[in-house]
């Protein structure tokens, strides 16, 4: 009975060709999401890891919480980042978002400076 239903169903096909054809735009899709999307993604991750292992002290880094700063200690899993003339912040390798060019950073202008409100006249 088993037999009847499968040889039916092969007969709708019309060709017993016809499961890769139909298979054919799943793979296509698939390919096309690799190479937009999954290779793309691996790239950079690749450059992300490169870039954290090659960290120095006296690197200028900004983090992926936007703190911008400068690497004055390396440990194995974290980094002591001096991000004012006195203030120094313990994070993790992999918060690291970017290197900046040297120079960027400048404590020298370390007091805040306020600033006027607009409703303030003198």
């Amino acid at each position: 009975m088993t037999d009847f239903f499968i040889s039916s169903a092969w007969a709708q096909t019309g060709e017993s060709g016809g499961s890769l054809i139909g298979i054919l735009p799943m793979i296509l899709i698939f390919v096309v999401f690799y190479f937009l999307l999954i290779r793309p993604q691996q790239k950079r991750a690749k450059q992300h890891r490169e870039m954290i292992s090659s960290l120095e002290v006296g690197d200028e880094i900004v983090t992926n919480g936007g703190a911008l700063g400068v690497v004055r200690v390396i440990d194995d899993d974290f980094l002591t980042v001096q991000v004012a003339s006195e203030v120094e912040l313990k994070i993790q390798r992999n918060a690291i978002a970017q290197m900046m060019p040297m120079g960027t950073v400048d404590f020298t202008h370390s007091t805040p400076v306020k600033k006027k409100k607009a409703s303030q006249t003198d």
